[in-house]
Order: structure tokens, then sequence, then C-alpha cells
């Protein structure tokens, strides 16, 4: 068994399935360079301190790669009241790419693959979140359940919050540092 502190090797993820029931992209031009949104969407463990709909990000176990067995909690906004969710996933750091992947082992999402994936644009960086998954092992309605409601209303729904949280502290950083370049400006991000 691994211990808490044991470092383990990289999960094997394949590369993301093709012709899956359902299918959610969630997309946003950052204004902040590739390594900076990258820094910030690998670094799991601190959602909570960015993203206000995260209630806690933690390792099981780490892997080489920066990646490992990762459970993750959150919660889904309607109005006033915020329905929880929680997953865990195998997670998969390529910092060549770069790209981040995730497998859904245990949860009501389980047998999910995300990928997220981060291209140089004209404006910064094209971060996208590609989630595809079958659905539940309903009898019956696990598929419709997938397509109609998880997917749309929870899944989109937390990782465009997810996405747009990130790309804001990534922007902001960004602001800061070329105001701190430029002169003028010295204090630091809340400062």
């Amino acid at each position: 068994m691994i211990g808490d502190d044991a470092v383990r090797a990289p999960y094997a993820l394949p590369a993301m399935p093709v012709g899956r029931g359902m299918e959610t992209v969630d997309q946003q031009v950052v204004r902040a360079p590739v390594s900076a949104i990258f820094a910030l969407a690998r670094d799991v463990e601190r959602w909570p301190a960015h993203l206000a709909h995260y209630r806690r990000v933690t390792f099981v176990h780490r892997a080489a790669d920066g990646g490992g067995l990762v459970h993750m909690s959150a919660r889904r906004p309607f109005g006033p009241v915020a329905w929880p969710a929680w997953w865990e996933s195998e997670m998969t750091v390529d910092a060549g790419r770069p790209a981040i992947r995730y497998r859904h082992v245990r949860g009501v999402t389980a047998g999910m693959d995300v990928e997220w994936t981060f291209t140089p644009h004209e404006e910064g960086t094209l971060a996208r979140i590609v989630h595809v998954w079958n659905g539940p092992p309903w009898p019956l309605i696990g598929l419709f359940a997938a397509t109609a409601v998880i997917g749309p209303v929870f899944v989109h729904g937390i990782a465009s919050r997810t996405l747009a949280g990130l790309a804001g502290v990534a922007e902001r950083r960004g602001a800061v540092g070329r105001r701190r370049d430029s002169g003028g400006f010295t204090g630091g991000e809340g400062s």
C-alpha cells in the first residue's frame, strides 16, 4: 500500500475516447500565457483558495508527474441553494503538451474522461475542457440522465465556473506583472 508521502508512477491514461454518448466542452480565451493558466489548473489542491464553488481538493496519493489520485468536492449553485458534488479521479499531467487528463473512478460520474488543453492564442491562451461519458450504470435512464441533466447542468455548471475563475486569477496575475514592469505599481495581488 502506498503511504501518504509516497509518490507513485504516473497513471497511464490513454488518449481521450471518442464516440461517448455525452460530451461537454467548455473553453475560454485567457489573457495570460499558457504557463500561467496551466500552472493554476494543475495545482488542484489550491483550487478552493481561488474558487468559491470548490469545497475541498485533496490527493489520496501523488504521482511523479504532478497528478495522482485526487478527491474533489464542489458545489453547483442554483440561486440561493448549492448542490454538493464529489468525485475521485486519476489525474495525469503532461507538461510537454501541456495537458491535464482525468478519469473519474468514484462518485456518480465514475467512468467519465476529462481533458484540459492549453493552446497559444493571439490574445493569450485558449483553455479548453472536454468531458466525455456514457453515463452512470442505471438501466434505461443512465445515458439520458448524463445527456439531459448531469452533463449540461452539473458538469458544465461546475467546469465553466472553474475555468472562468482560474482564468480570472491568471489574468489578474498577468495584469499585476505588467503594471509592475511598467513602473508605478509594486503591490501584490490583493494589496
